[in-house]
Order: C-alpha cells, then structure tokens, then sequence
C-alpha cells in the first residue's frame, strides 16, 4: 500500500507493507464558501457582538492590525484588503495603520516573507513591522493578570487607537483552538509575558489540550491579557483542507471568536470508534514542518486517536533546522521525558522549554518515532535513538511486534485533522 504524507513542500509517499489494518484519517471542513469576498464584506459590516467596524473606526486616527506569521497559513490577502478599506473609509489615514507580524517568540520574517504574507501592493504601501518579544524595551507593561501573569505588550499595538487581530481558526496543542485571542498573547508579548503563560503550571493542565476551551485555564488566561490590551475586533477565518475560507467570524473577541469555534468543531472534528494501535502522522508539510519545534504539534495531535502505550511515527521535513538557539540546545541535551519533567518542574521558565515539556508529556504515553532530512540524532538528545532518515526503516520500527490486523492510523495532514476516539 502506498500513503501520501505532507511533507514539505513536495510531499513523502511511503510504501506500507501487508498485514495491519490501515485506515486514513483526513482532515475534515465545511465547504469552500462559494463567494469568500461577499462572507467577508458582510461579517464586516455585521460583525458578532459589536458595531460594524467603519463605525468602530471612526473618529480614530490609528490602528494596529496583528497578523500571523509565516508558519501560518492565514489568508491575509483575502481578508487584509476589504479591512483596510473600512478603516480608510472611517477616516483612518494610510501612515496611521501599523501592520504587526505577530511572531511570538518564532524569528522575525524576511522581506520575501512580508510579501508573501501581505501581498506585495500591502507590503509596498504600509507600515510592516515584525514583532520581537525579547525587545522589552518594545514593550508596555499593563501590570499583572488575576493569577500573577506578568503583562508586556507591543507598545505598537498598545499606542493605537483600535486594536485588531487576523487570523484563522484550528485546534491547538495548548489552548484548544488557534486564533482571536492568541494574536494578542503569545502574538505580541514580551517574552517574560509568554514564558509566564507556557510555564508547567498551564501545560500540564489536562485541559489544555487541542479541542479543549471550555474551563481551559490557559484560554482564560489569554482573554484577560488580551481584554487588558484593549483587542477591539477580529477578523477570523475557518479553512478547508486545501487552505480556501469556509467560514468567517468577525467582530466582539470573545463572541465572534466563539462562534468560530462552534463552527469548527461542527464541521471539522472526526470521532473514531476506538483508538488506534499505532499512528503515522505528519507535520502538515511546509511551512509548519520548517522546524522540529513546530512538528510537536503533529505528535500531540495524533495521542488523541492512538491506545495508552501505542507507537506514533511523525514525519517531518525541519528545513531550518530543530528551531531557536534556546530549543535547540535543549533538546540536544533532553535526557528523556522524566528527567526532563522533573528538571523544569520547579526552576525558572527557559524559552522554548514548553515544546519540549509536551514531547515529554508525549513520551509518558506513547514510544515516539521520528523520520526527518533536517535534523540529526544527535540534534535530538534522547530522542535521538528513535529518530531516522529512511522511512522504510522508520515505518519498520513502528511496525515491528505489531500483530496481524493492528490498527494503524494514517494522518496525511498531521495536526490539520482534528480527530478524537468516541467517549
């Protein structure tokens, strides 16, 4: 049997032997919208739990718009241009719009990338900056949060008159679905801000997993951060599994983004009768699979559909390497999960360390194996040992002492099918 992966940016087809039962798990969504510019317009000018967005603009001067960044695949050339023309059209002048590449703690992104996010004209005619947590003195603190959460936010995005984020919609390994609130913090926080929020204290809730928001305690964390930026609208999208606009959610951020994710969940999530024996996943392909610390995301997103104990193979391509000088030489140094757990428990927050803290939480429950071109064993600390670059080898090891009629899943798009075992 021959299974595609995304991988990359040309995909990975891997040869799977006779014997387990093999089934495909796919990425489910609502429909293409027929006229996407139409569903935009509209939200726009009948937003959820607010006024159309020319009325909330108008009689201000400036604006900030957070958008994501390369790793993501927002279609901000859609949903970028009919804003803008509203804020225009409120009286908001050209130099008066900030555009902020929300980048979190990830690099900043490249003149090319700028272009490829915004569209060339955007990129040519306003203001584009990249945000870059580890600049305090780029920041503005807003005091603390109820649960001691220290507040550094973009000054860019703070100085504005209106706040407003872009982004789309998808289950996340941490806050249980992407977009609204997330534009904000990790998006445009200081670096203090977010390794507050990724500390061990919210990663080992149980319900901060993907497809978790209710009683959530990292999301709730969010909104207050968010409400104390003052985040004014969204402008939130839903996609297919070909990355064309299925639903839009624009308005109140905490209503419109809600209703984004009703809509996901009742479009997109797939329930399996019984979990799975072992699993091959991906890293949903270029750009999330650019580096080992964005691929975690393919390995939490399979646990949910594979047996306490059963193998997960991830294959991703780590172009650029394991990711930030802080991930990567923790990870060459990780010792394994328990160590590693133990280690972090009770010291400091280190940059990056919470990717690595869900690999570990991983490892308690599953054997992880990994296939990848871009990063070394040795690049992998203890995780190393399962690590290759054959895939036939790799799909061996994950089969091997397997019985005839196992049940292996396969993910072709990784963390892009939001896939749960029925309760």
């Amino acid at each position: 049997m021959q299974a595609a992966f995304a991988f990359g940016k040309t995909g990975l087809t891997v040869s799977l032997p006779d014997g387990p039962r093999y089934s495909v798990v796919e990425g489910r969504s609502a429909g293409a919208l027929a006229d996407a510019a139409a569903a935009i317009d509209e939200a726009l000018d009948h937003p959820i739990g607010c006024q159309p967005l020319v009325k909330l603009a108008a009689g201000k001067r400036t604006a900030a718009i957070s958008v994501c960044d390369i790793t993501r695949p927002a279609p901000n050339r859609q949903t970028l241009p009919p804003l803008l023309e509203r804020l225009h059209a409120a009286g908001i002048p050209v130099d008066g719009i900030n555009i902020l590449i929300a980048t979190g703690l990830h690099r900043g992104a490249t003149g090319e990338e700028i272009q490829s996010i915004l569209g060339p004209e955007i990129a040519a005619r306003y203001r584009v900056v990249n945000h870059d947590a580890r600049a305090l003195a780029d920041h503005r603190s807003l005091g603390s949060t109820a649960n001691g959460t220290p507040v550094f936010i973009d000054r860019r995005f703070l100085e504005a008159d209106l706040h407003i984020t872009l982004g789309f919609i998808e289950q996340h390994l941490m806050l249980g679905f992407s977009g609204g609130r997330k534009l904000v913090a990790p998006g445009l926080a200081a670096q203090q801000t977010i390794q507050a929020i990724h500390s061990p204290r919210f990663l080992r809730e149980p319900l901060a997993v993907e497809g978790s928001i209710e009683n959530n305690p990292l999301h709730a964390e969010l909104l207050e951060i968010a409400r104390m930026a003052r985040h004014d609208f969204i402008l939130d999208v839903a996609l297919t599994k070909d990355r064309a606009i299925s639903g839009v959610f624009a308005g109140s951020p905490v209503e419109a983004h809600a209703a984004g994710v009703a809509f996901v969940r009742a479009t997109s999530l797939t329930v399996l009768p019984q979990p799975a024996d072992a699993v091959i996943t991906s890293a949903a392909g270029h750009p999330l699979d650019l580096t080992f610390y964005q691929t975690v995301k393919g390995i939490t997103a399979a646990q949910h559909i594979v047996r306490p104990g059963g193998r997960i193979l991830i294959v991703s391509e780590c172009a650029e390497g394991p990711g930030s000088p802080e991930f990567a030489a923790m990870l060459r140094n990780y010792a394994g999960p328990q160590q590693f757990l133990n280690q972090i428990a009770s010291a400091p927050v280190v940059i990056d360390q919470w990717q690595l803290e869900k690999i570990a939480l991983a490892e308690l429950r599953n054997e992880v194996l990994i296939y990848t071109r871009g990063v070394s064993p040795e690049q992998l600390g203890a995780l190393g040992q399962r690590c290759t670059s054959d895939v036939n080898q790799a799909v061996a090891a994950l089969l091997d002492g397997l019985p005839t009629g196992a049940r292996v899943a396969l993910i072709p798009e990784g963390p892009y099918a939001f896939a749960q075992v029925a309760e």
